[in-house]
């Protein structure tokens, strides 16, 4: 996929990793992704709206205007059904935040923690002295932020602390500043573990590299 963060951007996201993992003892790993879950339903649920209204607007327009029926007319009604509702379903592929009007707020929730954990696990951030990582994952599409700890750091960046910390970085993400974004979530880690984890043996487990995917 193409990269969301430029080089710039990401030298800079690196190093305020290396900066936050020194000041907490934490294993940090950032993730943008642009997609958490394909959603097929969506360009049906598009089609079956864009029908519904052009059937009900033919409905209306023939019960007041013309209250007869020829052949071209039938042609006509079934014609601008199909053509509405393709037209709605093929929107929703070729703009993404159209699309996100046929998809509920728990189902984007729920798709970006379950693609979190999902990527925590083939990743094995899990693999850290003393249990240490932390997942900052982004979901572009969708608009939602996970931040996903390991049991060694979850006593101390419990869900009040993570709450605050996506607070912050959900206006920039509303604003595809992702970078900026970022930059803020790791700056709360900072200020939410103080004193730093006291586990670890200072060395680097985990790539500074920032994920960035496609997604389903």
């Amino acid at each position: 996929m193409k990269h969301i963060l430029n080089e710039p951007e990401r030298d800079i996201l690196n190093k305020l990793i290396s900066s936050a993992e020194e000041k907490t003892n934490a294993q940090i790993v950032l993730a943008v992704i642009g997609r958490c879950d394909n959603y097929a339903e969506v360009p049906w649920k598009a089609f079956a709206l864009g029908s519904s209204i052009a059937g009900l607007a033919i409905f209306l327009t023939d019960l007041v205007i013309f209250r007869w029926t020829t052949d071209t007319t039938i042609l006509f009604t079934v014609a601008a059904i199909l053509i509405t509702g393709a037209a709605l379903s093929l929107l929703t592929v070729i703009r993404p935040e159209f699309a996100g009007f046929f998809i509920s707020e728990i189902r984007k929730e729920i798709e970006t923690l379950q693609y979190a954990e999902s990527l925590f696990l083939a990743r094995e951030l899990f693999a850290t002295e003393g249990r240490r990582g932390i997942l900052v994952l982004v979901g572009l599409f969708e608009k939602r932020i996970v931040i996903l700890p390991d049991k060694g750091v979850k006593n101390i960046l419990d869900n009040d602390k993570m709450g605050k910390i996506i607070l912050k970085m959900i206006p920039f993400l509303r604003k595809n500043d992702v970078r900026n974004a970022l930059e803020t979530g790791l700056n709360g880690i900072i200020e939410a573990i103080c004193p730093p984890l006291p586990e670890g043996s200072g060395k680097n487990e985990l790539s500074n590299e920032i994920i960035e995917e496609e997604g389903e």
